[in-house]
C-alpha cells in the first residue's frame, strides 16, 4: 500500500510518502516539504500566534493535496516539540482538525526517542549489538539506549536547535557571552541523564539521526547527501569540536555557503552542534555513524508492524 507521514516538527512540515507492506523495506515515493519554523513563531506567553496558525493550517492542506495527488491510501500525521509545548496545543489541534479535517497525533518526547530509535534498529539490523541513538530536533533532543526494538532507556530533553537559538543566541553572528551561556546550559541538561545510561553499560554503537548531524558530518567530509542512503556517514568529536569555534563567529549567511548546509537552517547551526559536541563529550563518543532513518520511518515501521500483527 502507499503510505504517507505528515510530520508537523518545529522546523518543518514534511509528508513522506512511501510504498510498503509489511515485512518489507519501505520504499520512498515522494517528498514534499514546507519550512515553518514553529518552534521560532512561539510569542513570549509560550503560544503560537495565529500567523503562524494559519501558516500551519495553510501547509497542511497543501500537504493534503500532495498526498491524494501521489495515491496515499493511508496518512499518518503527528507533531512532535513545537505544536507538544505550546500553550494553546488543544486550540492549535482544534483549528487543524476543522479547517483540514486532519487528527494530528501529539508524540511525547518519549514517544519521538523510542520510534526513531526503532527507525535506527531496523536499519542497522541486530548485528548492530547494543544501540546509542542520538535525535538533535528543532525543539527537542531525544537519546535512546537499548539491545532490543524497545530501548531499555530514552529521554527527550528540550533542546532543540531552533528553540535553543530563538532563545539564548539572539546575534548574527552571536555574542560570545551568549554562546558560552548556552554551552554551559545544554551541558547541565544533558549531564543530568548520563547516569540513566551509563549504568547499562557502554553501547556497541553510536549513531544519530536529523537533519543537524547529517550538516556537521557534511561539513567534517562526510558523503553528500546525493551519494545515496547506503554510503557510510560518520562524524568525529575531534572534527565536531574544531568547527563549534568557526560556526560561533559566523553569520547565519556565512554557515549558509557550507558545503551541505541550506539557507533555513544556517541560523541554527552552532546550536545544533554545541548540542552535537555536548552529547560526545558527555557520553564518550569518540565517533559516530549517521543514520539515514529517524523519526518519519519509526512511525511507518510501527504501523506496518500493526498491520502485520492484524
Amino acid at each position: 500500500m502507499r503510505l504517507g507521514v505528515l510530520d508537523v516538527g518545529s522546523n518543518t512540515v514534511h509528508l513522506l510518502v512511501v510504498d510498503a507492506h509489511p515485512g518489507a523495506c519501505p520504499l520512498p515515493a515522494h517528498s514534499h516539504k514546507a519550512e515553518l519554523r514553529l518552534a521560532q513563531l512561539l510569542d513570549g506567553d509560550g503560544a503560537i500566534g495565529s500567523a503562524g496558525v494559519e501558516r500551519l493550517v495553510s501547509v497542511i492542506q497543501d500537504a493534503l493535496t500532495a498526498a491524494e495527488d501521489k495515491g496515499v491510501e493511508d496518512l499518518l500525521p503527528f507533531a512532535t516539540s513545537a505544536v507538544r509545548d505550546a500553550v494553546n496545543a488543544d486550540e492549535v489541534l482544534d483549528r487543524v482538525r476543522q479547517e483540514t479535517g486532519v487528527e494530528l497525533q501529539v508524540l511525547t518526547g518519549e514517544e519521538e526517542a523510542r520510534l526513531t530509535f526503532l527507525a535506527a534498529r531496523r536499519w542497522f539490523g541486530w548485528s548492530a549489538g547494543k544501540l546509542l541513538v542520538i535525535d538533535i530536533g528543532g525543539g527537542s533532543l531525544e537519546i535512546a539506549y537499548g539491545m532490543d526494538e524497545e530501548p531499555d532507556a530514552a529521554v527527550s530533553l528540550p533542546l532543540g536547535a531552533g528553540r535553543l537559538t530563538a532563545a539564548w543566541l539572539p546575534g548574527d553572528p552571536p555574542a560570545p557571552d551568549d554562546v558560552r551561556a548556552l554551552r554551559r546550559h545544554v551541558r547541565t541538561e544533558i549531564a543530568r541523564t548520563v547516569g540513566d545510561f551509563s549504568r547499562l553499560g557502554a553501547p556497541d554503537h553510536v549513531v544519530a539521526t536529523s537533519k543537524t548531524f547529517k550538516q556537521l558530518a557534511r561539513l567534517a567530509g562526510a558523503a553528500r547527501s546525493a551519494e545515496g542512503l547506503y554510503v557510510q556517514r560518520e562524524l568525529k568529536r575531534e572534527s565536531l569540536e574544531n568547527w563549534v569555534p568557526r560556526l560561533s563567529g559566523m553569520t547565519a549567511a556565512e554557515r549558509a555557503e557550507l558545503p551541505g548546509v541550506s539557507e533555513g537552517r544556517a541560523g541554527q547551526l552552532l546550536a545544533g552542534a554545541l548540542v552535537a559536541e555536548a552529547a560526545m563529550d558527555l557520553f564518550g563518543v569518540e565517533r559516530l555513524e549517521i543514520c539515514p532513518w529517524a523519526l518519519r520511518e519509526g512511525v511507518i515501521l510501527r504501523r506496518l508492524d500493526h498491520m502485520d500483527q492484524g
